[in-house]
């Protein structure tokens, strides 16, 4: 990478965002260069540790199953799988942002949700397949909308697929290269990038500068200074190397920002996972069973209502109950009914504590005997009649508690009982750059900054207060096409 060189379109980072940036402004003929700050070994940013979840609007299994082409006629036949509409889907991001977030950003997430997938599908070669997480009922295989597919081999498979498309179509990516700054010319366009590898700092111009590299989670001063006060003591679920100095770069030369600075997506994990995200584990410490039973504090008493959301939509609310408890720690406890229901992730990681009865579980986890069996007693007693419905909202809940249950309540008394310890994990920050629909980075004055554009993680304005499972993906994909594609046709 010589200093001379110049690149149509230069693309900061090299997570699903990023690449599709990438790939979308090769695809228009520019020349482009990718600057991963990861060392190669550990590259693809956050997407890497994700389950490879993609969100997007449909209007039924047929349109779906054309992005699986490979699945049977016998797993067809026990298939329930109804449409998620762009109303719906809108209707969803709306809602869980309290209305806040930005229509136009939405409208265009939205429409081009199915397009894109199909696009990665035909022109980058990503296979999908099933969400094998997906609950099972009675034998029949129930999809939650909008929760249908997943990147084949997950986060990390998503990856391999991407990188091996840019290495097929020519696309530069150097590891180990940290943006350090800009280049901008005399009205303020952007019109490179200085970057640091092996200690030393060179500028690379031009035409176009694409920034993908995701937001602060992984600095635990930035997650003090806009999370709050003991936030950077959280474990981290993916890349320790999203530390958001792009975004303050960017700040620097007049971008504005947009989103909430002061949330982010956060989300039970195994209490013994690492500091930071371990690339060959990718998201296996999650512990996201949390409706399937109950969860009490160090205390020994339940703290939050398990059963208000589907963890698509409210995984956000439970990790950040769980990191309001005495040190950040809960367990999460079932028994012999709901254990052998939990997803998969459960079997990697810390062991599970397994006692008889309710006084040995308590030893074993350092709590109060008496305090764990009022807890479980007062919890079965509260459990309504019914029948479980792990598909729907089904409002069989625990009558008269304090905190309630509102949905998938039931009674806890099958011995052997089963128990993990948890924590929260920060998976990505809400705050980002104001884009405008075309994916340009836009400054105080809401006009785009020439030659800079941005996607997935780095950008704002879509999530404010909870966040819907698949969507940060697919967001990346959408706009990192967009984003690719118009930066090259600027260069041009």
């Amino acid at each position: 990478m010589a200093e001379q060189d110049r690149f149509d379109v230069i693309v900061v980072g090299a997570g699903n965002a990023a690449m599709c940036a990438a790939l979308a402004a090769r695809e228009e003929g520019a020349r482009v260069l990718v600057l991963e700050k990861a060392p190669a070994e550990v590259k693809g940013g956050n997407s890497a540790f994700s389950g490879g979840l993609f969100r997007f609007a449909h209007q039924g299994s047929e349109d779906v199953l054309s992005l699986v082409p490979d699945t049977t006629p016998a797993e067809v036949a026990r298939m329930d799988m109804g449409p998620y509409t762009a109303e719906t889907y809108s209707d969803d991001l709306i809602r869980l942002s309290e209305g806040r977030a930005d229509p136009e950003l939405v409208r265009v997430l939205v429409d081009e949700s199915y397009d894109t997938m199909r696009w990665m599908q035909t022109r980058l070669g990503v296979r999908w397949e099933l969400n094998r997480q997906s609950p099972r009922q009675e034998d029949r295989d129930t999809f939650l909308p909008g929760n249908e597919l997943t990147a084949w081999g997950g986060g990390a498979g998503l990856m391999q697929q991407l990188f091996h498309a840019a290495e097929g179509q020519g696309v530069d990516v150097v590891c180990s290269a940290s943006a350090v700054g800009f280049l901008t010319d005399d009205h303020g366009g952007v019109c490179g990038v200085r970057v640091k590898t092996g200690g030393e700092i060179q500028s690379l111009e031009a035409g176009a500068v694409v920034l993908g590299s995701g937001g602060f989670q992984a600095s635990p001063e930035m997650r003090a200074r806009y999370l709050g006060p003991g936030w950077d003591r959280m474990k981290v679920r993916g890349s320790r190397y999203n530390t958001g100095e792009v975004l303050d770069r960017a700040r620097e030369i007049g971008a504005f920002t947009s989103g909430a600075w002061s949330r982010s997506d956060s989300a039970p994990a195994d209490l013994d996972s690492p500091d930071a995200g371990v690339l060959t584990m990718g998201n296996l410490y999650s512990r996201n069973s949390s409706r399937l039973g109950i969860m009490v504090n160090t205390e020994g008493r339940r703290f939050t209502d398990e059963g208000a959301d589907f963890h698509a939509t409210g995984g956000v609310e439970l990790g950040q109950a769980i990191w309001a408890q005495p040190d950040g720690v809960a367990y999460q406890i079932f028994d012999q009914q709901t254990a052998p229901m939990v997803e998969g992730p459960y079997a990697v990681g810390g062991r599970p504590v397994i006692a008889d009865t309710w006084e040995e579980l308590a030893h074993e986890l350092s709590l109060d005997p008496e305090t764990l069996r009022n807890t479980m007693t007062e919890f079965n007693a509260a459990v309504q009649d019914g029948v479980l419905n792990l598909n729907i909202k089904d409002g069989k809940g625990a009558v008269g508690l304090t905190p309630p249950r509102s949905n998938w309540a039931r009674r806890l008394d099958q011995p052997p009982f089963v128990a993990y310890r948890v924590t929260t994990t920060i998976l990505f920050t809400y705050g980002g750059l104001a884009v405008d629909p075309e994916a340009r980075v836009l400054d105080g004055a809401y006009e785009p900054i020439p030659g800079l554009f941005a996607t997935g993680e780095a950008i704002g304005g879509l999530y404010y207060r909870h966040f819907s499972t698949g969507s940060g993906l697919m967001l990346g994909s959408v706009f990192g096409r967009i984003a690719g594609a118009n930066a090259a046709r600027h260069a041009g």
